[in-house]
């Protein structure tokens, strides 16, 4: 069980990790005409920044408090940060009609949900 909870971990964090590299760095108007991308034409640059910069947290809390046993209750926590994250994220896929989309950021909210489950504490 332990090495499932460190795969999806792990899965979830290059998930975050690349979501939020290309947030954070590539232009709003480059993101803008990507697939999936088209709601980032509704909002300011500095949201689309922040949601970046709190996948590169995510990314990190996913892995590295378990990693280094510094504060490992941060891994079912920033598990469920992600959570809430995708839910934002399903909403709004789900708002511009973009099901795929949706359906990808429910996968990623079940597997965030089975890390929380498991480093809560079954």
């Amino acid at each position: 069980m332990d090495l499932a909870l460190w795969i999806v971990a792990g899965l979830l964090a290059a998930v975050a990790l690349a979501g939020g590299v290309t947030k954070t760095f590539v232009p709003k108007e480059t993101l803008a005409a990507a697939h999936g991308g088209g709601w980032t034409a509704d909002v300011g640059v500095a949201f689309v920044k922040t949601l970046g910069v709190l996948e590169l947290l995510a990314a990190a809390g996913l892995i590295l408090p378990a990693a280094l046993g510094v504060a490992p209750i941060l891994v079912p926590v920033t598990a469920v940060c992600w959570i809430l994250l995708m839910v934002g994220a399903m909403m709004t896929h789900g708002r511009l009609g973009e099901s795929k989309l949706v359906m990808l950021n429910l996968v990623y909210l079940v597997c965030a949900a089975f890390v929380a489950w498991g480093r809560f504490g079954r």
